[in-house]
């Protein structure tokens, strides 16, 4: 079965840099999309910056111009540099895949991977790591 197992959180000074691993195992389909969410306290969560297995980006606003997602070669590791970190962007930091059943077509499934990134798309989450920018 899917799993993700995030990496690289910690504690940084505004401005400095960080860059989260999301490390995929027992994923066959070379078509997902995988997100990056964060959720801090008090607030709902959201989602941060996407990628397909194709390579096409979504970054959210908030982010745009400071993180960048990428993936290795063989897909099963996705990133995220986060430079330039504020302390809004502190947040308990999620990867997640999306579900491979709930799509009719595949340009379908990368335009919600990449257009308004709908967390209930996602059936597959890691438990998280935490980023605390002071």
């Amino acid at each position: 079965h899917v799993q993700l197992v995030e990496s690289g959180g910690g504690s940084v000074q505004t401005g400095e840099s960080l860059t989260l691993s999301c490390v995929i195992s027992g994923n066959s389909d070379s078509s997902r999309c995988v997100a990056w969410f964060r959720q801090a306290p008090g607030k709902e969560r959201e989602a941060v910056a996407s990628i397909t297995g194709g390579g096409s980006t979504f970054s959210a606003p908030a982010v745009k111009g400071r993180f960048t997602i990428s993936q290795a070669n063989d897909k099963d590791t996705v990133y995220l540099q986060m430079n330039n970190l504020l302390p809004e962007d502190s947040a308990m930091y999620y990867c997640a895949r999306d579900r491979g059943d709930i799509w009719n077509t595949g340009a379908g499934r990368i335009r919600a991977c990449i257009r308004g990134v709908d967390e209930a798309n996602f059936g597959f989450w890691g438990q998280g790591t935490q980023v605390t920018v002071s």
